[in-house]
């Protein structure tokens, strides 16, 4: 199952020409079952502001179907409403919810539901539901999870109702019945249900859940298994902190209480951060569940059924939990998108990497200079279109920035990235060679001379620090510390201080990490909160919870000024005033700076004839996703597909994204 989720891919508040290839791409590839992002079945509801409208989205899914229903999938419309967990600012009306628990983010406290107000929505659903299945899917899925009206009725933490709706089932059997007589018995009704609110001195615990599932489950015919509440928004889909397939045991708990009253008639579907391939046949052959939903891992990698099923799980390129572009509910408005795969979301303007090139290069090669994921992205989309592709890394294994990422806490997952695509490119019979960049520079003209292009993917490196230091003070970068295999045993004994002016992932994973093992740590940040980035992927709150449980001494709002030996002096950011901290060792994690010296080299040499194009951090460093995207603009670039402006790989004219 490709499960629902946000997309921002919406024209306004129906569904696009985007959405359509998006879904199509995944059925096409062998999913079974696609659930279309959730739309809102009331005008009351508007929770971000490229939200589909069920009232708008009904010729959105009759494409969806048309595009979907010939591969073989199923297609079911998913439908909620936000409730109190909605927003205000796109209607200027109030929310709505059954009691006035203020919203937990933005403390605005909705409107208490009247009688009118209940009917008007439980006849929404109904209404919508009727509409989706009109317009040609198979069935619809009723929202009762995370941010959902449905949930905060049967809660304890959301419903304090003294009415008739203190039964906290009635409101979600009113909607189930609703829906079903609104669109006939034959039609399939879902039910997407939070199992587990994290929140037991009110809300929904396992044990009571599994018999409110079994009640409910008389009504539907299958149902999703989820987690999270009003107050736990970060635990519906979680990085890579929180191990893999966390749902499990409660999906086999509530199907075991399903079963024991229905039988076999209601499938029970585990979700949960379930991205590995052998994790969801294990699901199945235990007797877990009886279907598994693996939305990000399709988000990922679209042909993952296809791969599996061909025999070839190893090449399926691997979700790693990060929740950087996949997670679009945020002020910014970006639409879905992969780190490792950035066609993901934009399959309507990029090219499919399947086509072959026009003029395969085989007697002149595609040089790459670096094994960082944009080299590696490079190379590996080169040869796959049939170009002949050599190339240079300056360490004894390929990897880079990403490779040494992937030491810090709960970044494992990274290096699944690396191991991914170096399979590919030897797959591809990519010529690698590890610790011998000096072999092209020394050949440099050379190579440029019998060269299809050059592709240079040298990284960055580090900027000069903002702080003053004594020669005696120690100070080096996480970049250094993390390229270590043990990264605690390369930092001298005493205090360590980190200096994180960003506000990113990487300070905060050294720091658990050192912490971890018994240093005592403190993280510097000039801002308010740290970590603040991680509000992003979700993980803020629960990165700051991690570090203070960790013992990590957190000094917030606070600029690194100088550096001596055994301590360092700090500036109080709004006061101004001074102090010392003891630190043995300072780690700073501040930006970096491209490494281009060897791109301005070839690029400015009239001797060299072959295209020279930087891609990744040797333009500017950035994310994983832009330098995955930068390494296949240039492999494209190569084959005349975009254009090379300033030596810089540039998408085509045409607006394409890869």
């Amino acid at each position: 199952m490709f499960g629902p989720h946000e997309t921002n891919l919406a024209d306004g508040r129906a569904f696009s020409a985007r959405h359509i290839a998006y879904y199509e791409r995944r059925a096409a590839a062998g999913v079974g079952v696609i659930v279309t992002e959730e739309a809102s079945v009331h005008h009351s509801d508007w929770p971000y502001e490229r939200c589909p409208a069920a009232w708008e989205c009904g010729p959105g899914w009759t494409a969806i179907v048309e595009a979907c229903r010939p591969q073989g999938a199923l297609v079911i419309a998913a439908l909620g409403h936000a409730g109190g967990q909605g927003s205000s600012a796109y209607s200027q009306a109030p929310l709505w919810a059954p009691s006035r628990v203020p919203e937990v983010n933005s403390r605005e406290v909705p409107k208490w539901m009247e009688p009118t107000d209940v009917a008007a929505v439980v006849d929404g659903f109904g209404a919508a539901a009727g509409l989706a299945v009109g317009a040609g899917c198979d069935g619809v899925e009723i929202n009762a999870g995370q941010f959902s009206l449905v949930r905060q009725f049967l809660s304890g933490l959301t419903n304090q109702r003294g009415d008739e709706w203190a039964d906290r089932t009635k409101f979600a059997r009113d909607v189930l019945v609703a829906v079903r007589s609104a669109i006939g018995a034959d039609a399939v009704v879902g039910l997407r249900l939070s199992c587990d609110e994290l929140a037991p001195w009110a809300g929904l615990v396992p044990d009571a859940a599994a018999e409110l599932a079994a009640e409910l489950a008389a009504h539907v015919d299958y149902l999703t298994v989820v987690r999270g509440s009003i107050y736990s928004t970060a635990a519906t889909r979680p990085d890579g902190h929180v191990a893999p397939g966390f749902n499990l045991d409660l999906v086999a708990q509530v199907r075991t209480a399903v079963r024991a009253v229905h039988g076999d008639r209601v499938a029970v579907i585990a979700q949960g951060s379930i991205v590995d391939w052998s994790m969801a046949e294990g699901a199945i052959a235990e007797g877990r569940a009886d279907a598994v939903e693996m939305t990000r891992a399709l988000i990922a990698d679209a042909r993952l059924v296809t791969k599996a099923s061909a025999g070839h799980p190893e090449r399926i390129r691997p979700c790693v939990l990060c929740n950087q572009t996949c997670q679009v509910r945020d002020a910014r408005n970006p639409i879905v998108t992969c780190v490792v795969d950035p066609r993901s979301g934009h399959e309507t303007e990029d090219v499919p990497l399947d086509t072959p090139a026009r003029t395969p290069s085989i007697d002149r090669p595609v040089v790459v200079i670096g094994g960082g994921v944009a080299g590696l992205e490079a190379a590996r989309v080169a040869a796959r279109r049939g170009h002949r592709v050599v190339l240079f890394e300056a360490a004894n294994q390929v990897g880079g920035m990403v490779r040494a990422a992937s030491r810090g806490a709960g970044r494992e997952r990274l290096a699944a990235i690396i191991d991914w695509l170096a399979a590919e490119c030897d797959r591809l019979g990519v010529e690698v060679h590890t610790n011998d960049v000096r072999g092209f520079e020394a050949g440099a003209m050379e190579w440029a001379a019998k060269c299809a292009a050059v592709i240079v993917a040298t990284g960055g490196q580090a900027s000069r620090p903002s702080f003053t230091t004594t020669r005696a003070a120690v100070v080096v970068t996480a970049a250094d510390v993390l390229a270590h295999d043990d990264p605690a045993a390369s930092l001298p004994t005493g205090p360590i201080m980190l200096w994180d002016p960003i506000g990113g992932p990487i300070a905060v994973s050294v720091a658990e990490l050192l912490a971890g093992v018994g240093r005592d740590v403190t993280l510097v940040t000039p801002d308010g909160v740290v970590g603040n980035e991680l509000s992003r992927s979700g993980d803020l709150a629960p990165a700051n919870g991690r570090l203070q449980q960790a013992g990590v001494t957190l000094e917030r709002r606070v600029v690194l000024r100088a550096v001596m030996k055994g301590s360092v002096e700090v500036e109080e950011r709004f006061s101004g005033s001074r102090r010392t901290i003891k630190a043995s060792v300072v780690i700073d994690a501040s930006h970096r700076l491209p490494n281009d010296a060897l791109f301005r080299r070839l690029d400015q040499d009239s001797g060299v004839r072959a295209p020279v194009i930087r891609v990744g951090d040797a333009i500017a460093p950035r994310t994983i996703h832009e330098a995955i995207l930068d390494g296949r603009r240039a492999a494209l670039a190569v084959d005349g597909i975009g254009h090379v402006s300033d030596g810089v790989a540039m998408p085509a004219a045409c607006g394409g994204h890869s």
